[in-house]
């Protein structure tokens, strides 16, 4: 059985911010107001569209210096980073949204969303981890990450901490408690003067940058997310665990691939909020749901065909959407590993080609999931129940990445 975990769910494309207002008294002034806000990257063009969904209209664009690869939200939602890995450099976009719990009830504010003065500047940034009020940026090619808080970004103040790996590497530091888990480079592989070396591992460094735990194995390395205290890693010989032990100082355990599962690998995860289990992809065509609880923590999910992208639906705690690329979306049933029902969104989008293609992304805002349309320059909005199309939006250029920022509140 899944574990179950009594906690607040965020909502987002890779995350979105729901903070439902339960309110018991309400001052006369006061004003329960549910608002979202889309932030769409272009596959080509160095921009981020900020769309008013309920609307249905573009309320400003922001320019980058390039092609904004990786958009992603911090657990506040408050801010983004738009990372723009081709051009060394990560632009951070305040949402103008923001949510505070009160017990009884929420509060929102609602501002104008605005790119910060500062940019971010380093040798090839991928790789950013949210966690509580820090941003954890990796550079690839200085083979180091960056911590940033998102309250002193908001304030102006650009300044971090830094934590060094043992080389560049296409790598990835995640915060645990009072440390780090630190992906490892394999430096006894011979590489060309341009590459950077693989992934060897994982481990776990103090934050004086010594080591707390020593490398775990995880060949690969590729694919992170949390769930419900766990931090999980997709490897080439299963998925790697990490948890803290009775000392505080994080564990590894890996949860090696079963004999009798098909070819592949996880090397993208997803992390339940409410609940502890992990989904990820296996192969092209398959999907895979991991509860780390079990003795067989693996359940395949076979696909009709291969998927393009796939995310949780943190509302639903139970319902992940997967979209394939023959132009469907599907909700997939995480307790029982099935496809629930499906629909075609769009015309079929195939996998062959450059990974960079441009192909639809997934982000759900409450009984609402934005479908981006790359070929046709549309962002659509379904109900997620029944996939029905109740709104489309137009967006110049290719839209690509999508994450949706919001939720309810009381406005004072």
């Amino acid at each position: 059985m899944l574990k179950f975990r009594h906690q607040l769910a965020l909502l987002s494309g890779a995350i979105s911010l729901s903070l439902a207002a339960s309110v018991t008294t309400v001052l006369a002034d006061d004003e329960t107001k549910e608002v979202w806000r889309l932030f769409v990257s272009d596959q080509a063009e160095s921009k981020v569209t900020v769309i008013d969904p309920t609307e249905g209209k573009i309320l400003q664009q922001f320019t980058t210096d390039g092609y904004v690869t990786h958009l992603v939200p911090s657990q506040s939602g408050e801010t983004l980073f738009a990372v723009q890995m081709d051009h060394d450099a990560v632009n951070v976009i305040a949402s103008g949204i923001s949510l505070s719990g009160h017990g009884d009830h929420s509060d929102i504010e609602i501002e104008k969303s605005k790119i910060l003065p500062m940019k971010l500047e380093g040798a090839r940034p991928v790789h950013v981890i949210p966690h509580g009020d820090k941003m954890v940026q990796f550079f690839d090619r200085e083979g180091e990450a960056r911590v940033y808080s998102e309250h002193e970004l908001l304030e102006g103040n650009a300044d971090y901490k830094t934590v060094k790996t043992a080389a560049p590497h296409h790598g990835v530091v995640v915060p645990m408690g009072d440390y780090f888990l630190a992906s490892e480079p394999n430096l006894m592989v011979e590489t060309k003067a341009d590459e950077l070396p693989p992934r060897l591992g994982v481990k776990a460094i103090d934050k004086n940058g010594e080591t707390a735990r020593d490398v775990a194995t995880c060949t690969g390395l590729h694919g992170e997310a949390h769930s419900a205290g766990l931090v999980a890693f997709g490897c080439e010989e299963g998925v790697i665990i990490a948890s803290v032990d009775g000392s505080n100082v994080p564990e590894f355990k890996m949860l090696e691939y079963s004999v009798d599962m098909p070819e592949g690998q996880v090397g993208t995860l997803a992390g339940g909020k409410a609940m502890q289990f992990f989904l990820g992809n296996y192969g092209a065509d398959k999907l895979v749901i991991i509860d780390p609880s079990t003795v067989n923590p693996y359940q395949v999910v076979n696909l009709p065909v291969r998927y393009v992208s796939f995310a949780l639906d943190p509302a639903n705690v139970k319902i992940a959407y997967v979209f394939t690329e023959d132009g469907k979306l599907s909700a997939l049933n995480i307790l029982s590993g099935k496809l629930e029902h499906s629909a075609q969104i769009t015309e079929p989008y195939s996998k062959d080609g450059h990974w960079r293609d441009p192909r639809p992304r997934i982000a759900v805002m409450g009984d609402i999931i934005a479908v981006t349309d790359p070929s046709k320059g549309l962002v659509r909005l379904l109900d997620s129940k029944s996939f029905k199309e109740e709104k489309t939006i137009t967006v110049e250029g290719l839209p690509f990445n999508i994450t949706a920022i919001g939720g309810s509140g009381l406005q004072h």
